[in-house]
């Protein structure tokens, strides 16, 4: 089972007591790699061969595709959800919930198949999410889910593919 740990301004170095009384909350997850899983390096060449721009954008860079331009938001066919960069299982239809805000959003996913860091990108810190085989960038976690998680795992839809049932 995850644990979940909330850190907010005071937990980091240097910054405690900077802003008295104002916690920034975020999911910080624990996870762990599935021990069958083995990790596919390629060279920078080798994944431009492989993926798209868009997708070695977001895999590989780190990017985000503008919200509503994934097709796989809309997506409702039971199947499962891959990542686009080494095929290994992410969620499955089951897992997904329509959060409105444009990114095909999980409550769950597979245990093992994910690992998580710390993105302060955008100046907050926020939970992001990379496949636990190839290390590809898909998305970040926040928590304003649904039950039973109450956990939203936000994809950008080109690190998916999805394959129906």
């Amino acid at each position: 089972m995850k644990r979940r740990h909330f850190l907010g301004l005071a937990g980091f170095t240097g910054l405690a007591g900077a802003i008295p009384g104002v916690s920034f909350g975020f999911p910080r997850l624990d996870l762990e790699a599935a021990p069958d899983i083995e990790p596919l390096e390629l060279s920078e060449a080798e994944w431009r061969e492989r993926l798209s721009d868009k997708a070695f954008d977001v895999l590989r860079d780190h990017g985000t595709e503008p919200a509503f331009s994934s097709p796989l938001d809309d997506e409702w066919r039971e199947g499962e959800y891959r990542c686009a960069g080494c095929d290994l299982l992410l969620f499955t239809s089951a897992m997904k919930f329509d959060s409105g805000t444009g990114w095909p959003s999980f409550f769950e996913h597979v245990e093992g198949h994910l690992l998580t860091e710390l993105d302060f990108k955008m100046v907050w810190p926020r939970t992001e999410y990379h496949c636990a085989r190839c290390g590809g960038h898909q998305g970040h976690v926040f928590e304003d889910g649904p039950d039973p998680t109450g956990l939203r795992w936000c994809n950008n839809g080109v690190a998916l593919r999805f394959v129906a049932a």
